[in-house]
């Protein structure tokens, strides 16, 4: 049988995982094209500007390593539980050196466009142009196409503030940040309290005359570590908290993750607290404890773990919006206070995706990051074939890449196991669903269009191919490894315990993690006897 033409565009997080598991159907040939001359994506750190995405020199990933892994490659036991991006880089090349990645592999080849083939309306086939190593331009036709390029690399700057164009200093977008270097004893406005703004204040308040933050709303920060040192997303990523309870709050965990986080540190004594909570609650009708201000909606949580510190000795210094820039590089905020002498402006304001390689971005388009997929993944403006997928174009309270796994499985079973997708009216249902429950729960605003809770997305991925843990099984069969599955982290390798493609692996790397994530800081501890792992 002729195997099917399958391309997946990027060699990063998103694209190796979908290599990897198209290589486990039969009637499916593989080719990747990646724009660079390395794998790795955003995680290959790149010293010189570039419009590729890339990390900061000083990156490291705020989920842990055992949330962050592919379901069949668990990380090293010495790596670190918050990984240097060095570190991150080099487990991605390890699992493509693992499963012979490479050789399926097309580095420095661009693709110029995607284009329905002349016989798409029968066959879903796709026309893509793109140029080789030597910049020579090729067609080829593909039976399915996977876009695994991400989201990080189109910054997104704010329309001009009032006297903008009088500032004779420097502004630059964080995606265009790489070190400290240059910012020594400056005045530097960082715009913006995400990821990204926290940790570029946090940065450059060690060698600049003066950090300020600027943020309109604020935001709860979190540290990557909780009660006793464990990572943040082992203690509260678990199955049980995240089934709903008839006639009760939910989740009520996320009551405690704001007490947390103001344990932690007071956030309106630090100028950070905003008006929403960490986390929607969401009410059912027979419980009324939560006044309508406590229902106000939420926003994406930032993770550092040094900012307060910063903010307490006096480098960092927060700030509301900016009103304008006025003489003499100064700037005004909101709150009338004016800062003098600013030498540098760093737009921390996020990023902007679009899919212009889909015949010049008019078939799936996108508004203010807006744009209608099924399960984030299926274009309803291709679902009468659903051969082109987009894959890792999602933003979630957890690690982005075992969910682009998921979805790589997903597509895969639909392209090449045969399993059927909802009828396009069913998908159109879901996407309006989605963004009224995003609309409830958010403030409105440009970031959450692709907010995804990672646990409880994965068992929806998982339940479209059958490879959510068999529970009952488990509970009959194995209660141990059923009470570790169900009361421990939703870490990605119960994902692979049965269903299409399991792997035999699935439950020893369960077992094993917690041996994993304390072994990084403690080279005495020992693994879970054998015997307990039959159980």
């Amino acid at each position: 049988m002729e195997k099917k033409q399958l391309l997946v565009v990027g060699a990063g997080a998103s694209g190796l995982p979908s290599i990897r598991h198209a290589l486990l159907y039969p009637n499916v040939e593989v080719t990747c094209f990646e724009k660079s001359n390395d794998i790795g994506g955003l995680w290959n750190y790149k010293p010189n500007q570039t419009d590729l995405s890339t990390v900061m020199k000083s990156t490291v990933i705020n989920s842990s390593k055992e949330m962050t892994a592919f379901s069949d490659f668990p990380p090293e036991d010495t790596m670190a539980n918050f990984m240097h991006n060095t570190e991150m880089c080099r487990y991605l090349k390890n699992y493509a050196k693992n499963f012979e990645l490479m050789k399926y592999i097309k580095l420095n080849h661009s693709v110029i466009s995607i284009d329905r083939n002349d016989d798409y309306e029968t066959t879903g086939k796709w026309k893509v142009r793109f140029t080789d190593g030597e910049g020579k331009e090729h067609v080829k036709v593909f039976d399915g196409v996977m876009l695994c390029s991400g989201h990080h690399a189109i910054p997104y700057h704010p329309n001009p503030w009032p006297g903008q164009e009088k500032f004779k200093g420097r502004i630059v977008h964080s995606h265009d940040y790489k070190d400290q270097k240059g910012y020594e004893d400056k005045v530097v406005v960082v715009v913006g309290l995400g990821n990204s703004g926290g940790d570029c204040a946090v940065e450059l308040s060690r060698v600049a005359k003066q950090v300020y933050l600027v943020t309109r709303r604020g935001s709860w920060v979190f540290n990557r570590l909780f009660d006793r040192g464990e990572p943040v997303d082992l203690a509260f990523n678990s199955k049980i908290p995240n089934v709903p309870i008839p006639n009760h709050p939910y989740p009520t965990r996320q009551l405690e993750h704001g007490e947390t986080s103001q344990l932690r540190f007071d956030h309106e004594r630090y100028g950070l607290k905003p008006k929403h909570h960490p986390m929607k609650f969401v009410s059912f009708e027979k419980i009324k404890i939560f006044s309508s201000e406590n229902l106000s909606s939420s926003a994406h949580i930032t993770i550092n773990d040094e900012l307060p510190n910063r903010i307490a000795c006096g480098t960092v210094r927060v700030k509301p919006g900016i009103k304008s820039f006025g003489e003499g590089n100064s700037i005004e905020f909101e709150d009338g206070s004016v800062v003098e002498g600013v030498d540098e402006v760093l737009l921390a304001t996020g990023f902007s995706f679009h899919f212009n390689l889909i015949e010049g971005g008019q078939l799936v388009t996108v508004n203010e990051n807006k744009t209608d997929a099924y399960k984030y993944m299926f274009p309803l403006a291709t679902s009468d074939h659903n051969s082109l997928a987009v894959i890792g174009l999602i933003q979630p309270i957890g690690s982005i890449m075992p969910i682009s796994e998921m979805q790589a499985r997903v597509y895969l079973e639909t392209f090449a196991g045969g399993r059927a997708l909802p009828s396009r009216d069913e998908m159109k249902d879901d996407v309006v669903l989605k963004r009224e429950t995003m609309r409830a729960r958010y403030v409105d605003s440009r970031r959450h269009t692709i907010q995804v809770d990672f646990v409880n997305y994965m068992h929806e991925l998982g339940d479209m191919i059958g490879c959510n843990p068999d529970m009952k099984t488990l509970w009959m069969q194995k209660p141990f490894l059923a009470w570790k599955v169900y009361f421990g982290p939703c870490v990605p390798y119960i994902f692979r315990l049965n269903g299409p493609n399991s792997w035999d692996g699935a439950e020893s790397a369960i077992w094993d993690v917690d041996y994993r994530a304390v072994r990084p800081t403690n080279n005495k501890i020992a693994r879970i006897g054998e015997s307990k792992k039959t159980k």
